[in-house]
């Protein structure tokens, strides 16, 4: 299972840790990654997906899923994410 959100393309960075006595050790900044499962309102099903807790808050403030990956870059999305929004995109314009 990577570590990697599935709607923002985010994954692990790399730094240091800085002791008192100024000593860097290299570390990993691992992202926040929960397991949820966002409901969209067009399919009118839900779909599971690993993301991570930010991604989470702006799929809340954009007004849902739907939403989020109708204003959200194809290069960001994972595989399962861009055949959701494309998904979406085919049954509004059927609508």
């Amino acid at each position: 299972m990577s570590r990697r959100c599935e709607l923002t393309g985010i994954g692990p960075m790399s730094g240091n840790n800085v002791s008192h006595a100024n000593n860097k050790n290299k570390r990993r900044f691992l992202p926040n990654l929960n397991d949820v499962t966002l409901q969209s309102e067009t399919l009118g099903r839900g779909f599971k997906m690993r993301i991570t807790a930010a991604a989470l808050r702006t799929v809340d403030h954009r007004g849902g899923l739907d939403a989020f990956l109708a204003k959200a870059k194809d290069t960001e999305l994972s595989a399962n994410a861009l055949k959701i929004k494309k998904d979406i995109a085919k049954a509004q314009a059927t609508a």
